[in-house]
């Protein structure tokens, strides 16, 4: 029980622990979007979006949230106007953000004197250093991400699976998209400092997409991928104690290995139906 508890007894493992599960529930709403939508790509680059931003504000001394804010809207802004464009697909307008903009802050980054520090730092972040200001901007984020996702379900969901039913229904389809991404970029925004932008889609992803076999409802997914999530936390965390691996990349990678177990264990438990023997009408 001791090797259990013990990592749990220090303040910085215990902050750690809070920071993923806030991280966890930011995560779900704009996760569960995600995957239901095929959007990991966009995901993907606008966590990588965010260097220019994050790279600039290191730069000249600045706030790195503040710098991730800028970064986000530019994305946001940037794929709300690409993806009306009327000869471009949306996966080409992001592919072209996302190396614009990761192009962009490598070559600022590459202007300071700590450049591999900087990016390490930027790419993997550091879940042990949480501090407690950083749970308080946590908590504020989480319940800006639950706000707007009990807001926005409606148009959300109607946008997920018929865009031309919502514009129908009066749900403005192109507000609730761009209101859609900015959930993203504050999910994502909020989480880099914890775990880094690579490993950021660990928690957006994985939970979400682990979820899906075992609930029928949109919101059932959002609320056992933040379990899901908090869990990864929990067991990354202590696997990372005591075996002295990277913070962070254990809990992404917990992540992603529950969402293996889950389809796996799905899979089994829909075998039986699968291999049913078909009834046979009787003959009178």
């Amino acid at each position: 029980m001791e090797w259990l508890t013990a990592p749990f007894e220090v303040t910085f493992v215990q902050r750690a622990l809070w920071g993923g599960i806030l991280v966890s529930a930011i995560c779900a709403p704009a996760g569960a979007w995600v995957v239901l939508r095929g959007m990991a790509f966009l995901g993907d680059a606008m966590s990588h979006g965010l260097l220019p931003g994050v790279a600039l504000a290191a730069l000249l001394g600045g706030n790195l949230m503040v710098g991730a804010v800028v970064s986000a809207a530019v994305m946001t802004a940037g794929v709300t106007a690409l993806g009306r464009a009327p000869r471009l697909s949306q996966d080409t307008g992001i592919g072209l953000l996302f190396v614009g903009m990761l192009s962009l802050g490598v070559i600022i980054v590459s202007r300071s004197q700590s450049f591999a520090v900087d990016l390490t730092g930027f790419l993997f972040g550091d879940v042990l250093a949480v501090r407690q200001q950083d749970l308080v901007v946590l908590a504020a984020a989480s319940l800006a991400a639950l706000v707007v996702s009990v807001l926005g379900h409606r148009a959300f969901l109607a946008l997920a699976f018929d865009e031309r039913k919502a514009h129908t229904l009066g749900l403005r389809p192109r507000l609730a998209h761009a209101v859609l991404l900015g959930l993203l970029g504050l999910a994502i925004v909020a989480s880099f400092h914890i775990v880094g932008t690579l490993l950021v889609l660990g928690l957006l992803i994985a939970p979400p997409a682990a979820a899906l076999p075992w609930t029928r409802s949109v919101r059932g997914v959002m609320a056992l991928a933040a379990l899901l999530g908090a869990t990864a936390t929990f067991g990354g965390l202590l696997l990372s104690w005591h075996l002295s691996t990277a913070a962070g990349a254990t809990v992404a990678a917990l992540a992603v290995s529950l969402f293996f177990l889950s389809h796996v264990l799905s899979g089994l438990r829909n075998r039986p139906a699968r291999h049913a023997p078909v009834p046979v009408p009787e003959v009178n």
